[in-house]
Parts: structure tokens; C-alpha cells; sequence
């Protein structure tokens, strides 16, 4: 992967362009399971991610590793279908390399989704919840090294990572739906291996409900590009030591599966307000 500049986010962007005269305004990241919604974009063109200049390509099972270009509830999108994470072995600016193109094509704002475990004993598999914060426990950060000032400032203000107007938007058409919704604080790890009943136990002493494995990078650089982000995560199983059982990806796979309709409910109805 090159080293991350104007010249190369905009050879991507160009080569996007070059396949769609379509601009679009949101952009989309799919987590683990996600990538249903996929199947209602309109008038959609797909690009491969091996195709693109100097993008990375998904090598995790449920990442299907394709650009989707098209329409949902009438706003142009551009979709991420799988993503990248730095357990693949790339840089933090590298899995979020995709965002810096999604904001040179015109994308205004982010909804970032994924899988993740439930660290708030309270909550159970299936639930969505909205983030409101995240907590980055990767030990790494996109924006490390020398800042491109025309990509955003030195110092960017992370106090309201995850929009509150998005947040409270998304609550509100949950309540109309009758869809129950959690709100809480994602942990952002490293990874690959599932964490232990100590790190769990650790993180609810930190204040996180959620944990996972993406997310933290893509939306500190969606940040720094100036979008406006929403996430949600779908409580694919409990973390370590809350349950007397092993944690397998088959699991996060199946309950993902079970959330789809609320999920796509909420979404869809999410993006024209976005």
C-alpha cells in the first residue's frame, strides 16, 4: 500500500468516477453480516476492491470485498461491502483509506456498522445499538505521521465523534417503529483473538457496553475529513466470561442474521435524514 496522500485518494476517487456519473452525498461501511443491505441498493454498479488504485482488499469471511455505487430511499450512496482491519495486518490509515475516497467523491456523512460483543450485561444478542462514543484500545491512531492540512486539522476535536443529531434522528424512528434500541460506548481492540473474561471485565471498568474490531480508525479519519458520523452495532453475542461458552464467528454470523430486519428497518429510514 502507498503512503496515503491527495494524489493517491484522488487516483482512487477518479477511478470510481470513471465507472459512475453518480455523486454520492452518504457514504456506508458494512460490518460482519451486514452486508444485506447490499441487496436494496438501486441502479447499482459494483467495483471490486483489487480493482481500484491503491485500495487494500478484505480477506475476512462475511466481507465480500466490493464498492457498491447506486441509490437507497432516494440519496446517492457509495457502499463499503466488507472492510478493512488492522488485524489483516494494515495500518490504521490504511483501513480507513476508503473513507478519505468516500469524502473526495462528495460523501457529506458516514454510517459505520459492525458486529460486535456485548460487554453491558444488560444487553443480549440481537439488540442494535446506537454508539455514542468509542473507546480506542487499538494502541494505534490514522493520524500518526506528518497532517496534510488540506485533509483536515493537526488536533481534531473528537468530542462529539458520532453525531448527536444522527444519534437522536435514529431514536427517534426506532420509537416510531416500536424498535428497541440500546445506546452505548464502543471499545475499539485490536484483535484478531477474541478478548478474555479479564478484558472484558477491564472494559466495563472503562465504561464500554460494546467491543470489537473496527470501527475506532474509519471514524476518527471520517472526523478529521469533516463528516458527520452515525454507527451502530449489532450485538452479536456476550463477551467473554459473561456466558458459560465459547465465542466462534459462526455465532456472530447467525445472530446478525436475526437482527437483519430491524436493522435494514432502521437504516433505511436513517438515510434519507442523513
Amino acid at each position: 500500500m502507498t503512503m496515503i496522500n491527495q494524489t493517491v485518494i484522488r487516483e482512487a476517487a477518479a477511478y470510481i468516477q470513471g465507472k459512475t456519473g453518480l455523486k454520492p452525498e452518504v457514504g456506508l461501511i458494512l460490518g460482519s453480516g451486514l452486508g444485506v443491505l447490499a441487496d436494496l441498493i438501486q441502479d447499482g454498479i459494483s467495483i471490486p476492491y483489487q480493482d481500484i488504485p491503491h485500495f487494500p482488499v478484505s480477506t475476512v469471511e462475511g466481507h465480500d470485498g466490493e464498492l457498491l455505487l447506486g441509490t437507497i430511499e432516494g440519496r446517492a450512496v457509495v457502499m463499503m461491502k466488507g472492510r478493512f482491519h488492522m488485524y489483516e495486518g494494515y495500518g490504521p490509515e490504511v483501513t480507513a483509506f476508503p473513507v478519505r475516497v468516500m469524502k473526495e467523491l462528495g460523501v457529506q456523512s458516514l454510517l459505520v456498522t459492525n458486529a460486535a460483543g456485548g460487554v453491558n450485561t444488560s444487553y443480549k444478542p440481537g439488540d442494535l445499538m446506537v454508539i455514542s462514543d468509542h473507546i480506542n484500545l487499538t494502541g494505534r491512531n490514522p493520524l500518526i505521521g506528518p497532517n496534510d492540512s488540506a485533509l483536515g486539522v493537526r488536533f481534531p476535536d473528537m468530542s462529539e465523534g458520532y453525531s448527536r443529531r444522527l444519534r437522536q434522528t435514529l431514536k427517534t424512528i426506532a420509537a416510531a417503529k416500536g424498535i428497541e434500541v440500546q445506546e452505548g460506548v464502543y471499545a475499539g481492540m485490536l484483535g484478531p483473538s477474541y478478548e478474555t473474561p479479564a478484558e472484558i471485565r477491564m472494559l466495563r471498568t472503562l465504561g464500554a457496553d460494546a467491543v470489537g474490531m473496527s470501527t475506532v480508525s474509519e471514524t476518527i479519519v471520517a472526523r478529521h475529513a469533516g463528516l458527520e458520523v452515525l454507527g451502530i452495532s449489532c450485538i452479536s453475542n456476550m463477551a467473554a466470561g459473561i456466558l458459560d461458552q465459547p465465542l466462534s464467528h459462526d455465532e456472530v454470523m447467525e445472530t446478525t442474521d436475526l437482527a437483519r430486519d430491524k436493522f435494514l428497518s432502521l437504516v433505511l429510514a436513517v438515510i434519507p435524514q442523513m
